[in-house]
């Protein structure tokens, strides 16, 4: 089965250098850092000779916005990044073209999730984990354990000792974040995400300001993309990275935006990122991503995470994009309401349980135990149910782009209202639980 992908890799790939020859530029909208951009266009040009990569920059959730607020006047041809939410708001919008790549015998799933778009939008062209970096050395230094599980950061020996970035800023720490809430439940999964809020030492405003972090020692523990962790252990950073239990493993992907001024060359930049040589560029040190051509991993590195055989991928659960895609806006905007904005306070609340938790630990109180019971579920009470965040009264608050509606407004200041008040009297109740056992 693996020669088979493999020889129709190599006649897709000569397919590629020879198909396409009027050349001209070739305008990609990604999220990728040029760490990873730059070897894919030097592959793609030396490929296809004629044809220039013009890469542009942008978080997912700007690139989205600028692909939407451009389309009379379109100047994009491909759109390419990890979150595949946010190739569904695409498609949803008609902004994006089908398309049947040269490329054949890849495989339909990666885990439990589809490689690509049913109608042909989009494609995958990498697999997509998200978890767990930590700084080995940094762990060490602070007598930290590594951590494994998104229960774990909740610790209170993890305070001051975590980075992530904001999931409004970045699409892969929105999915991150999604997937938290999906497989821990809304509720449970929010009350997770504001122990480890507690603890955090930085929100950063884009993904790979996290990785860069962890690698320089700044904080010990990211939550990121793995690859981020597995292109930093190549050149030589001493990082570990761990999928946690509650997971998944989603396809990153690229897709040709509709009425593409060069839709030959958005077509052979698909049709290369697909073949063998393309693919073979994901292993590339300053990359590292896990290929969608399951051929490619008899190259890879030892200990290289195989998501078409490691029984891990296996067990992750099935990301939700239609749910994703209803309460995107919403999420992100809790995220930064009750996390990201309230920092301070979320942490000065987190601390004084700590605090007091220690404390009850050599000397526990019924009275104290209580009044600490109240404060987690302060800090972990949220405004509004999993319902609610999906439903399109407020769905249609969160349509005014950069432009934001009143009502956007008048629920984001309803919110900071609502977790600076709960912060505040949990740390009322914690100091006092304290005072209870000194």
């Amino acid at each position: 089965m693996l020669k088979t992908i493999a020889a129709a890799m190599l006649m897709s790939a000569a397919f590629v250098g020879s198909a396409y020859a009027d050349g001209g530029k070739v305008t990609i909208v990604t999220s990728f850092s040029k760490d990873v951009t730059d070897p894919f266009k030097a592959g793609f040009e030396a490929a296809n000779p004629g044809f220039t990569l013009d890469v542009q920059n942008k978080s997912t959730s700007s690139g989205v916005k600028y692909v939407d607020e451009t389309k009379s006047n379109n100047q994009v041809d491909l759109f390419w990044a990890s979150a595949p939410d946010a190739f569904d708001n695409l498609k949803g919008r008609n902004l994006l073209a089908k398309f049947k790549p040269s490329v054949t015998g890849l495989p339909e799933k990666v885990g439990s999730y589809p490689v690509n778009d049913p109608d042909g939008f989009y494609f995958g062209f990498a697999a997509s984990g998200y978890g767990i970096m930590s700084n080995d050395r940094y762990l060490e230094a602070n007598s930290l354990p590594k951590p494994v599980e998104w229960g774990d950061l909740v610790k209170a020996e993890y305070h001051d000792h975590i980075a992530i970035a904001a999931p409004s800023r970045s699409g892969t720490t929105h999915l991150t974040i999604e997937t938290i809430l999906q497989g821990e439940g809304w509720d449970k999964g929010w009350g997770t995400l504001k122990g480890i809020g507690g603890n955090l030492q930085q929100v950063t405003e884009r993904s790979f300001g996290v990785p860069d972090a962890v690698n320089s020692g700044q904080t010990g523990i990211g939550i990121v993309i793995d690859f981020f962790a597995f292109s930093a252990q190549a050149s030589g950073f001493p990082v570990s990275f761990a999928y946690p239990s509650v997971t998944t493993v989603v396809p990153a992907n690229i897709g040709i935006i509709a009425n593409a001024p060069n839709q030959p060359g958005a077509e052979a930049f698909v049709n290369y990122l697909l073949s063998e040589k393309g693919q073979a560029v994901l292993l590339e040190p300053a990359i590292r991503r896990l290929p969608i051509n399951p051929a490619l991993y008899e190259k890879a590195p030892e200990g290289f995470p195989n998501p078409f055989k490691d029984p891990r991928f296996q067990s992750m659960i099935t990301f939700d994009s239609d749910v994703s895609k209803k309460r995107t806006d919403v999420v992100d905007t809790l995220y930064d309401q009750l996390i990201s904005f309230q920092l301070d306070n979320l942490k000065g609340a987190t601390k004084a349980i700590h605090e007091a938790e220690k404390a009850l630990a050599s000397n526990d109180q019924p009275e104290a135990r209580a009044l600490l019971t109240e404060a987690h579920a302060l800090i972990a009470s949220m405004p509004v149910t999993a319902d609610e965040a999906a439903s399109q009264q407020i769905r249609d608050a969160f349509t005014g782009g950069e432009q934001k509606t009143a009502r956007q407004a008048e629920l984001e200041q309803q919110w900071a209202t609502f977790a600076s008040e709960k912060y505040a009297a949990a740390k009322t109740k914690a100091e006092a639980a304290l005072g209870l056992v000194d």
